[in-house]
């Protein structure tokens, strides 16, 4: 059976959005991959088009609000950036809670090149962390 694993960030734009693509198309196999946030906004279109480079299609994801996971059988959450942590340090139902901080790529400056830089430094970090921590 598929263990289901929820990433949550603040937006739900771009570091969760990446990790829950990432783990549903390479280890579709073994988990069911969400994310949510404590705010609702969109998924930033750098995020879309980091992972568009890797072969991965979030083009179809949309925000959404923790609420929506609260009565969910949820194996193991994953909180992506510090604030999200202080806001749930632990989630009703969760079985395994885990809190790893990726720089947010949304707060990138510069020209897009330069924030495109970001997103793939950060996809990358997520990519290898979840190689490791959950492949």
């Amino acid at each position: 059976m598929k263990q289901k694993v929820l990433f949550i960030c603040t937006h739900n734009s771009a570091r969760s959005q990446m990790a829950e693509g990432y783990l549903n198309a390479r280890y579709r196999d073994r988990y069911e991959a969400f994310s949510a946030g404590t705010e609702v906004t969109r998924v930033h279109p750098l995020a879309i088009a980091a992972m568009e480079e890797i072969g991965i299609d979030i083009s179809n994801h949309w925000s959404k609000v923790l609420i929506e996971f609260f009565d969910q059988d949820i194996d193991i959450v994953v909180t992506v950036c510090d604030s999200a942590n202080a806001a749930f340090p632990i989630f009703p139902g969760a079985k395994k809670m885990i809190h790893v901080s990726f720089h947010d790529p949304s707060g990138a400056t510069g020209t897009q090149q330069d924030q495109m830089k970001i997103f793939r430094l950060v996809r990358d970090e997520i990519v290898s962390w979840i190689n490791t921590n959950l492949g």
